[in-house]
């Protein structure tokens, strides 16, 4: 395609949430687009399974299909947007249409962690664009940002509050004093969690998204597997307000951070200072913290899912990808933002047993004498030094709970440690453990 082009024939697949956002995007902002592109930008076809369900926007009933390759292949579709979801007739699709040629725009997270070096082989083979600035942040321009942006540094570290619906859910939790079964209800009824929430309350939407940042951030592809996760499921009110009581705020976090060769990569609950801009990150909004080497630390906020946020993420795609048509250019940004992507090994992941961290302990005990020294010297023979301790003993009741931070120890030394002082008499129930980070 050359400057002479008169229009942007855009394709969609997928007419859910995304999609009728995006259309929605493309009608009402449709003289400011042709404005920053040069030309028209025009839905020319939009394929879904359910064709009949209202979606308050109206198209003209020829340019609906339930046939996704038809819109791959209609010869006045310049560029494919594939908002299905999922990762089985999503990767063909996409992939269908970087073989017909044609660039394409996904907001698909779990393609993207778990199919990326496949995608970017099509990519690099068919000489056409990819965009994806969507599938991280929702309307949060994080992708740009770290392709281009921040592309002159050396990326230290990432701490990203990346799922809107367990933020959503911990900050209910702190503000309210709720439990996580409460909340969970109380979001699902409202729409912010799925019917079957383990996606997102389990850490696997959070890792999905941190594999695309590393990618990003090292041009290396790490697997899911190599990634620890872990969810917010047994998180207590208790612990929300004890971590309170200790100067913390407990978030979700999806961590990277370089060491050495190689990268550590883990999502779980955190505790952070309360004083720390992360803390303050409230509700359903994702915030994504990144240290380099030369630009220092800055932090990227906003609206990370919904309608449409998303779909102004995913028409900024589109919007990059009509401009380079228009010039007759394609490739100028490697997928990863490395050249040499390609055939090179993975990003060396760093043993997580091996990973250093300060924990917050929470120990649930018989209410006698003796009992903290017990678990002190069981906690010290494995490497481990306490910091500050909140003991809450009440005569009237025969079970209380001791709370402990620790100083730096590693992960390993600290299971090993648990496991012994869990076999206990005088400790009544599996002790729980948050990771604490002080450093960001």
């Amino acid at each position: 395609m050359t400057r002479a082009v008169q229009e942007i024939g855009i394709g969609i697949i997928g007419f859910g949430t995304v999609g009728s956002g995006t259309v929605k995007l493309l009608q009402d902002n449709a003289e400011l687009l042709r404005r920053r592109v040069g030309v028209p930008i025009r839905i020319v076809k939009v394929a879904d399974l359910d064709l009949e369900r209202d979606r308050g926007i109206s198209l003209p009933k020829e340019i609906l299909t339930t046939d996704g390759f038809q819109v791959i292949r209609h010869p006045g579709v310049h560029i494919v947007l594939e908002l299905v979801g999922g990762k089985g007739a999503a990767r063909e699709f996409l992939l269908d249409a970087i073989r017909q040629g044609k660039p394409v725009v996904t907001a698909n997270k779990a393609l993207l962690a778990e199919h990326g070096e496949e995608i970017s082989r099509a990519v690099a083979a068919a000489g056409v664009d990819i965009g994806f600035e969507a599938s991280v942040g929702g309307g949060i321009p994080i992708i740009r940002a770290m392709r281009e942006g921040l592309a002159a540094n050396r990326i230290n570290e990432i701490y990203g509050i990346i799922n809107g619906t367990c933020n959503y859910i911990l900050s209910r939790m702190t503000n309210e004093g709720k439990e996580f079964p409460d909340v969970l209800a109380e979001a699902q009824a409202v729409g912010l969690a799925e019917a079957d929430p383990s996606f997102d309350v389990d850490g696997i939407d959070s890792a999905h998204k941190l594999a695309i940042l590393v990618w990003l951030a090292t041009g290396g592809n790490v697997s899911l597997g190599d990634i620890y996760v872990e969810g917010i499921r047994h998180l207590s009110a208790q612990d929300i307000a004890f971590a309170r009581e200790f100067g913390y705020t407990i978030k979700l976090l999806a961590i990277a951070k370089q060491r050495g060769n190689g990268i550590e990569v883990h999502v779980h609950p955190t505790m952070i200072p309360s004083n720390h801009l992360l803390a303050t990150v409230g509700g359903a909004y994702n915030a994504i913290y990144v240290k380099g080497d030369f630009v220092g630390s800055s932090l990227y906020y906003g609206q990370g899912a919904g309608k449409l946020p998303t779909a102004s993420a995913v028409v900024s795609d589109v919007i990059e990808i009509a401009r380079n048509l228009g010039k007759g250019i394609s490739g100028r940004i490697p997928p990863s933002g490395f050249h040499n992507q390609l055939g090179g090994k993975g990003t060396f992941v760093f043993p997580f047993p091996e990973v250093d961290s300060e924990y917050y302990l929470r120990f649930q005990v018989v209410d006698k004498p003796g009992v903290l020294s017990k678990i002190a010297g069981v906690l010290g023979s494995h490497q481990i030094s306490i910091s500050s301790v909140i003991q809450k003993g009440r005569k009237q009741e025969s079970a209380v709970p001791i709370f402990i931070v620790t100083h730096q120890a590693k992960e390993k030394d600290v299971r090993a440690a648990l496991a012994e002082t869990d076999r206990l008499p005088v400790v009544l129930d599996r002790t729980r453990m948050i990771r604490i980070e002080n450093n960001l």
